[in-house]
């Protein structure tokens, strides 16, 4: 098959749009009909640098729709299949995307880039263009297109950087990947780098297409080809212009799978010795992180504590498999300093131990049982670690953590205490959930002394106590911190007012009857803990369906 690679000139100057864009086209003419397969860069409808979103938004407009119709009249002059990169349209907006036009100019793929990038997903307000970007959050498995028998994977742009993909990709067998790219950063050893990288680790072929910036550009450019062994078939640097290359995508490259071994994919090889548990969590368990997951959301307070003990792991697994934005938990530090889960300090309501918690060692709590006095259908379960948790539960939800051990500083000031701020935020990075968690803690000096330790972890400020109901968005406000805990009753209206005007988020504790959440939701409410969880969740989700059916 011949693969034709276009690299246009691409300009930094906003007043070059017009003649970029024309040049490009005059490119597109010089293909002809000895081509299988021709490959454009990224953003075809904007064919120069843009100075702001506005520009951004009115290149799209202008030339989306003339692009569209040259590649569809491209792919039927030349009897060839024409990958392009430009933008579609949604009802929330432009999305980065990759199309396909077979031979008789019929759409016939439609991949939206997997990692928009941040300019791209920022509002025009925080220096972004306000790219559609919600599909990019939901579970998907690689992007895969058969045309004439050939197997298409796609990358495009930032796509490159997130090598984890990799192996998806190769699990799904493609022969060729089409990458329509920018990436006017790199340098064009990084950029051939990359390229070498990903067809050794998917065993198919790169056919990428970017812009050049110019001849004596160091970044950008390199429009290329590689074999699935790594090699360079065809690199363009900076030329502008067209490259052919006759290649056999069915061609795979195979190497001993060890020492003397069979031969196998690089890709087969690697997957027979991967160990998962040492990468980020991935995959379709995934949720969106704290910055990202939406309001209002409902937290599963002490786990779905109505169906299963509370602070124990069927708690946490009950309102995770039902989906819950957030679960909430309690921890405490132990006679000899391990981390555990539970509400009160002392053992004697939730288990058939007596006492305080801080005056047991961890092997000692080991033989009370913390299920049997909820149910005997959970008798013999056992306390629960921090790290446990967090290894069992990193990334599929929210972790609302509320550390006991700073807030007792506020009711025996004289107890020593080991705050273990530094611990903590290790473990939290450990399983990779500084993005998924935030801490909550009554205590201000707490949360001033753990935010030295661990600035980019969220916190949220708990009930001192005080029972104006503006004390704790003052507070909050004081500290820096990005959320409020508001206790019930001693908050009103004037509180989520304020509290918003900060910048803050609001939380409530608690609310286990519907009726109620929904009037909390109406209050601006953005997160209520509750120990009904389902119940709750189901009536806050009609409430909202309900009044946005209003609305339309």
């Amino acid at each position: 098959m011949r693969f034709c690679v276009i690299q246009p000139a691409y300009s930094l100057s906003e007043k070059d749009l017009d003649v970029c864009f024309a040049d490009m086209l005059r490119l597109m003419d010089r293909c002809d009909d000895s081509m299988d397969v021709i490959v454009l860069p990224e953003y075809c409808d904007i064919p120069a640098a843009t100075e702001s979103a506005a520009g951004f938004k009115a290149s799209i407009e202008r030339f989306n729709e003339r692009f569209r119709e040259k590649a569809v009249e491209t792919a039927r002059r030349c009897r060839a299949t024409v990958f392009a990169n430009f933008c579609m349209k949604t009802d929330l907006g432009w999305r980065n995307t990759t199309f396909a036009f077979d031979k008789e100019g019929r759409q016939v793929a439609a991949y939206c880039k997997a990692h928009p990038a941040p300019s791209e997903e920022k509002t025009p307000l925080q220096g972004g263009n306000g790219m559609d970007c919600s599909y990019s959050y939901e579970y998907r498995k690689p992007y895969v297109v058969e045309i004439d028998g050939v197997r298409y994977g796609f990358m495009t742009c930032y796509d490159f950087y997130m090598y984890e993909a990799f192996p998806a990709l190769a699990r799904e067998h493609v022969d060729v990947i089409i990458g329509c790219s920018h990436q006017r950063t790199d340098t064009h050893d990084a950029l051939e780098l990359i390229g070498r990288f990903l067809c050794y680790n998917t065993n198919a072929y790169l056919v990428r297409s970017a812009v050049s910036m110019g001849a004596d550009s160091p970044v950008c450019g390199c429009s290329m080809v590689v074999g699935p062994d790594g090699k360079m078939l065809a690199n363009m640097k900076n030329e502008v212009g067209l490259c052919v290359v006759d290649l056999d995508p069915k061609r795979k490259y195979l190497k001993p799978g060890g020492f003397r071994g069979a031969p196998v994919s690089h890709a087969d090889y690697v997957e027979k010795g991967r160990r998962p548990w040492l990468y980020r969590p991935a995959g379709s368990m995934i949720k969106p992180d704290n910055g990202r997951m939406p309001y209002p959301r409902i937290c599963a307070h002490r786990g779905f504590s109505v169906v299963a003990p509370e602070n124990s792991m069927p708690a946490f697994g009950a309102a995770v498999a039902l989906g819950a934005d957030e679960i909430e938990f309690d921890i405490w530090s132990t006679k000899d300093g391990e981390l555990v889960s539970m509400h009160d300090m002392q053992l004697d309501r939730v288990s058939t131990g007596t006492g305080s918690i801080l005056d047991r060692t961890y092997d000692e709590l080991k033989d009370v049982d913390f299920g049997v006095r909820f149910n005997p259908a959970f008798a013999g379960l056992r306390i629960v670690k921090f790290e446990d948790i967090l290894k069992t539960f990193a990334r599929t939800t929210i972790m609302n953590i509320h550390v006991k051990i700073w807030d007792e500083r506020l009711y025996n000031p004289d107890r020593p205490i080991d705050p273990q701020y530094e611990r903590i935020a290790a473990l939290i990075r450990q399983y990779d959930v500084q993005d998924h968690c935030y801490i909550m803690t009554a205590s201000d000096i707490a949360s001033a002394e753990f935010h030295k330790v661990a600035p980019d972890i969220c916190r949220c400020v708990g009930w001192d106590g005080n029972t104006d109901v503006l004390s704790m968005p003052n507070r909050a406000a004081a500290l820096g911190a990005e959320k409020i805990q508001l206790f019930k009753p001693y908050f009103d209206e004037s509180s989520v007012r304020l509290a918003h005007e900060y910048g803050l988020l609001c939380n409530v504790f608690w609310s286990d009857e519907p009726e109620e959440a929904c009037r909390f939701i109406d209050m601006g409410i953005d997160t209520i803990l509750s120990n009904n969880y389902l119940a709750v969740a189901n009536a806050v989700h009609k409430h909202l369906a309900d009044k946005e059916g209003d609305r339309i």
